[in-house]
């Protein structure tokens, strides 16, 4: 089974389409628990409306299932804490305006 960071890193690869970049840079994703063969997922949207929140789930779903040993994934889709930009790495809020 995978531990939390490879987890993490493994959903590196799942991106926001509208803004180009990755759930974990964005600061989407809130949590990640392993527990045997068994993996939660708490992450979050930029807004509650985001047309692509669904296609986001399911390729976090993806990903996770196509780690060696993961039997399981469920998503939990939060809005506590709301995401805000200032969830997002340094990196992202450079790329994307939000850096002074």
């Amino acid at each position: 089974m995978p531990s939390r960071e490879e987890v993490i890193d493994a959903l590196r690869v799942v991106e926001d389409p509208e803004l180009g970049m990755d759930i974990v840079e964005l600061g989407l994703l809130y949590d990640v628990e392993v527990e045997g063969p068994k993996v939660h997922v708490t992450y979050s949207l930029t807004s509650m409306g985001c047309p692509v929140g669904p296609m986001i789930e399911q390729q976090m779903v993806e990903v996770v299932e196509g780690l060696e040993g993961v039997e399981t994934v469920e998503p939990e889709l939060t809005w506590d804490p709301p995401w805000s930009p200032e969830k997002m790495s340094e990196d992202a809020k450079l790329i994307l305006g939000f850096g002074y």
